[in-house]
């Protein structure tokens, strides 16, 4: 289904329970994700909640008009939430979706019962890690200019996002499914603009490290022990400055827990959110 918010169309879908408490997700990975691996491994808790799924602006099947802020990503959600649900929400973020999903909460604080993080971080100190493991990884088609030009936000085409995207994929498991991998990467729809956009004027400034203190809703933060893009370090942060908060690390997990060890995720989420 789609809904225009704020002058933009989004794509959205709605399973589980009509009855149920409503739990958000936000993808990650904007220009480059959308809301179907969610829908994938999350689907099974619409046996009690409201699940709504969305792809945001310059994302998947949604229009894409700018601009791809954090603030304009935040309002959109918002502005989603006034329409469909109304009352507080429980939201869920994944690695870029998680860094929206904590400026959602710190800018909405009243419209939030819960907040669920996946393998994400609140500032950039350990990027630098997350490069050296994928120029040390001798992978082919990793080279140091490609991997800056990815995570600077320099990409000049859809092609090219897709082939460097491609290149990092063994990173991401703790078993890389070659024929899995290939099919989901010829369904995504690349939308280099956004991505650009992110990691070159949004990421170089996020920090909210100075303002977890004030997050007072109880928050899991989960992330996979093999996590290379926001590893283990990254959710120890928020876990140490967030006062109500709960730790879980995924010891045969990379960057995706929900898919890699998918009901032991889930029990996680069931009984963080009894």
């Amino acid at each position: 289904m789609f809904i225009t918010v704020n002058d933009n169309e989004l794509y959205y879908e709605i399973h589980g329970n009509p009855e149920g408490e409503t739990i958000f997700f936000i993808h990650g990975a904007p220009g480059l994700g959308d809301c179907r691996g969610d829908i994938n491994a999350f689907s099974e808790l619409g046996d009690q909640y409201r699940l709504v799924f969305m792809d945001m602006r310059g994302s998947g099947r949604s229009e894409g008009k700018p601009p791809f802020t954090h603030e304009q990503w935040t309002a959109d959600i918002e502005e989603i939430r006034k329409q469909l649900v109304g009352g507080p929400i429980k939201i869920l973020g994944g690695s870029y979706g998680g860094f929206l999903t904590l400026e959602y909460v710190l800018r909405y604080p009243d419209n939030v019962t819960h907040v669920l993080l996946r393998d994400t971080s609140a500032d950039n100190t350990f990027d630098h890690l997350s490069i050296d493991q994928a120029l040390e990884s001798d992978l082919p088609g990793i080279t140091e200019e490609g991997i800056h030009r990815l995570f600077d936000g320099l990409v000049q085409s859809d092609e090219e996002l897709k082939e460097m995207f491609s290149a990092i994929q063994p990173l991401y498991t703790v078993k890389y499914d070659e024929e899995a991998v290939k099919a989901r990467l010829d369904s995504i729809y690349y939308r280099y603009e956004t991505h650009n956009y992110a990691f070159r004027y949004n990421k170089p400034n996020f920090n909210v490290v100075p303002a977890l203190h004030k997050i007072s809703v109880p928050m899991l933060v989960t992330v996979g022990r093999h996590d290379w893009i926001t590893p283990v370090v990254c959710s120890e942060v928020i876990a140490e400055h967030v006062p109500n908060s709960k730790l879980v690390i995924f010891e045969n997990s990379g960057h995706s827990p929900q898919h890699e060890e998918n009901e032991t995720y889930l029990r996680s989420v069931r009984d963080f959110l009894a």
